[in-house]
C-alpha cells in the first residue's frame, strides 16, 4: 500500500465504526473533529523506530526498558523539557508493591481482583470491569512479585524501605498473598524533605523511584528520549493498525514511524478542563484540585479516542481531600498534598460548619484514595455540594508543630507552589485563613468566595467546643476518632484551610486488556497500540497507596514486551 493510497488515514469502514461506537462524540467533547482523528500516512517519514513510547513517566520508562531488553529500538516522546521533567512518578511518595515470592499466587490474584474489580466480594452488585478483570488480575499476580527485583536489577544501589502490607486485610487473599509495600529510597530511609537537587545516593520517595528508572533508560543505548516533543496525533493505515505518530519538535511537525508498535503512557487528564467537566463528579473545575504534574492534560486519551479507543470508568481518580492555591494552570487551581489532615489539634467541617467524618479516614489507607466520594456528596434536598470545599480547622499548636502541606514531594517539593515549613507565608498570602478567635475565623470563612456564605452562625464554635469536650473525655462520640486531651483546639490564633476533592491523579481512562492492547468500545484490540499507567489504570474499584507506581512496573513492562514482539509491518 502506498502512502498516497492512505491520505484519508482511516478507511470509510473505519470512520463509520468510530462514529457508531461513540468515539466520535468523545473526540468532539475533547475539542476536536473526527475528520482530524489521525494523521495521514506520509510518503516519507522524518524518523523511525521499532517501538514508539508516548510519555516519559514511570510506565513509559518501564515499557521502554522492557522493549529494549526484548531487542527493540525505542524512541520516547516527552513534551516536558529535560531540565524540568516532572512526571507524576517523580513527584510521588515513591510507594510501590512487591509481594514476597513465598506468598500464595492464587491468593494474590484474588486480592488483585478485589482491588481492580471487586467482583469477588460477596456483597458487591457487579464488577467494575468484569470482561477484563480475570486476565488483568492473573497478569498482576504473575508479575508483581518481581517488582523489587526488577528495580534492583536496574540499579543495585536502589535501597527501598519496607512499609507495610495489604491495606484491605478483609479482602480475599490479603493474608495469604504475602503482600508487601515499599517506599523508594537510596539511603535506606525516608523523610519529608526535598531531594530534587540531591545526588542520587541521597534521593528518597518518588525522586528515588524515578532516578532508578532513568538509570535503567540511560544504560540502554537502544532507548532514545526526545524532550520538548509532544505527540499530537496517531497514524493508522487502511488496515486500522497504528503505525506511528505526528509530534511537534523545534517548532514544526514531524512524523515518526513505529515499525512494531506504539505505547501510550501519557498520563491522566488532571489539567484538561473539558475532560474534568465531562468526567469528574461534582464541580469538576473549582471543586477539584490535583497535586501532581501540570503536564497531565489528557493528550494520550484524546489521541486514543480519536482512533476509536473505548474508555472504562472515566471518572475514577486516586483522590481524597486536599487544599488548593490560587495559582492556576490551564485555568485550574494547583493543589498541594495536605497530609496534616486528621492530625491532633485539628478537625474538618463542611461549608455549614459541621463535622462529618473521622478525619483520619481522609489521609490514611485504605480509605484515603477514594475519600473524594465523600467530598463530592450532593445534598438532594438543598441541591448543593455542602463539602465542596470543606475546611480544616486548627490552632497555633499545629501551625507551629508541622507544615500543613508535604514539603518533600508534590507541588511544594518541586517548585510549583512555594509553601514554607512554618506556614507563615501561606497565612500572609491568604491561603490559610487566620482569626484571633473562633468567631473571627468563622467570619473569614463565611466571606471566602467558595463558602458562598453557607457557614451557619455559631456552628464553628459549637463544633470546636464539642471536639474539645470529646478530647477531654477521651471519646469522639460522633465518629469514634481516636483522641485524647492533647488533641484539643484551644491555643489561639485559629486557622482554616479549604479542602477540595483531589489527589495525585485521575485513573479512569482508555480501555486496555491484560496484554495492554488498547481496546475499542466493543473491547476489541486496536492493532499495534498498547498502553499502561494512569492513562489506562487497572484499579477501577478501590486503590491502595502506591498502586499507580506498581502498575507502571507490572503493566509498563507487559506493554513494552508485547509491543517489541510485534513483527515489523511493511507498506
Amino acid at each position: 500500500m502506498s502512502g498516497k493510497d492512505s491520505r484519508n488515514t482511516l478507511s470509510r469502514r473505519g470512520l463509520v465504526k468510530v462514529a457508531s461506537t461513540g468515539a466520535a462524540a468523545a473526540a468532539l467533547a475533547a475539542g476536536s473533529a473526527v475528520g482530524h482523528a489521525v494523521a495521514a500516512v506520509p510518503d516519507k517519514w522524518d524518523q523511525e523506530t521499532d517501538v514508539l513510547v508516548i510519555g516519559y513517566g514511570g510506565a513509559g520508562a518501564c515499557a521502554a526498558i522492557a522493549a529494549a531488553d526484548a531487542g527493540a529500538q525505542v524512541l520516547i516522546l516527552e513534551k516536558q523539557t529535560q531540565a524540568k521533567h516532572y512526571p507524576n512518578t517523580r513527584m510521588s511518595g515513591g510507594i510501590f508493591h512487591s509481594p514476597g515470592v513465598d506468598g500464595d499466587k492464587a491468593a494474590l490474584k484474588q486480592y488483585a481482583l478485589a482491588l481492580m474489580s471487586g467482583e469477588n466480594l460477596p456483597w458487591k452488585l457487579e464488577g467494575e470491569q468484569p470482561e477484563l478483570s480475570d486476565g488483568l488480575s492473573s497478569a498482576y499476580a504473575e508479575r508483581v512479585t518481581d517488582n523489587l527485583p526488577f528495580m534492583k536489577r536496574i540499579d543495585p544501589e536502589f535501597n527501598p524501605v519496607r512499609a507495610g502490607g495489604a491495606a484491605f486485610p478483609n479482602f480475599p487473599g490479603a493474608r495469604e498473598s504475602g503482600y508487601r509495600v515499599y517506599v523508594s529510597s537510596y539511603p535506606g530511609k525516608n523523610a519529608d524533605v526535598p531531594t530534587i537537587d540531591k545526588p542520587k545516593k541521597e534521593k528518597m520517595n518518588g525522586e528515588a523511584f524515578f532516578a532508578c528508572l532513568t538509570t535503567g533508560v540511560a544504560n540502554r543505548k537502544s532507548i532514545t528520549p526526545m524532550f520538548e516533543t509532544p505527540a499530537k496525533r496517531l497514524i493508522a493505515n487502511d488496515a486500522g493498525e497504528i503505525i506511528g505518530a505526528v509530534a511537534s519538535h523545534a517548532g514544526k511537525d514531524i512524523t515518526i514511524k513505529a515499525k512494531r508498535a506504539v505505547v501510550l503512557t501519557a498520563g491522566g487528564y488532571e489539567y484538561n478542563m473539558a475532560m474534568r467537566k465531562a468526567f469528574l463528579e461534582g464541580p469538576g473545575v473549582d471543586g477539584w484540585a490535583f497535586y501532581g504534574t501540570t503536564a497531565n492534560t489528557g493528550d494520550g486519551i484524546e489521541m486514543a479516542l480519536k482512533i476509536g479507543a473505548g474508555m472504562i470508568k472515566a471518572g475514577k481518580a486516586a483522590s481524597r481531600m486536599i487544599t488548593a492555591v490560587p495559582i492556576r494552570h490551564n485555568g485550574l487551581r494547583i493543589g498541594c498534598i495536605t497530609d496534616s489532615v486528621g492530625t491532633p489539634n485539628s478537625i474538618v467541617v463542611d461549608n455549614h460548619g459541621h463535622r462529618f467524618c473521622d478525619e483520619v479516614l481522609i489521609t490514611r489507607d485504605p480509605s484515603r484514595y477514594f475519600f473524594y466520594k465523600e467530598a463530592v456528596k450532593f445534598d438532594v434536598l438543598k441541591l448543593e455540594y455542602p463539602r465542596s470545599p470543606s475546611w480544616m480547622i486548627f490552632d497555633e499548636t499545629l501551625r507551629a508543630r508541622q507544615c500543613v502541606t508535604a514539603q518533600g514531594i508534590s507541588t511544594p517539593g518541586f517548585g510549583f507552589v512555594e509553601w514554607h515549613k512554618d506556614n507563615l507565608d501561606a497565612i500572609e498570602k491568604g491561603w490559610i485563613l487566620k482569626g484571633a478567635t473562633l468567631e473571627e475565623l468563622a467570619e473569614k470563612i463565611k466571606a471566602h468566595h467558595d463558602n458562598r456564605k453557607l457557614l451557619e452562625d455559631n456552628s464553628l464554635v459549637a463544633a470546636v467546643n464539642k471536639w474539645n469536650a470529646d478530647c477531654a473525655a477521651g471519646k469522639d462520640e460522633a465518629f469514634s476518632r481516636r483522641t485524647d486531651a492533647k488533641s484539643v483546639i484551644n491555643n489561639p490564633p485559629y486557622y482554616a484551610v479549604p479542602l477540595y476533592a483531589g489527589g495525585p491523579n485521575t485513573k479512569g481512562g482508555i480501555a486496555a486488556n491484560a496484554k495492554r492492547e488498547v481496546l475499542d468500545w466493543e473491547l476489541k484490540p486496536i492493532p499495534r497500540l498498547y498502553s499502561a499507567g494512569e492513562i489506562s489504570s487497572v484499579f477501577k474499584f478501590v486503590y491502595q497507596g502506591g498502586g499507580n507506581l506498581t502498575e507502571c512496573i507490572v503493566f509498563g513492562r507487559v506493554a513494552g514486551e508485547n509491543a517489541a514482539a510485534q513483527k515489523p509491518w511493511s507498506m
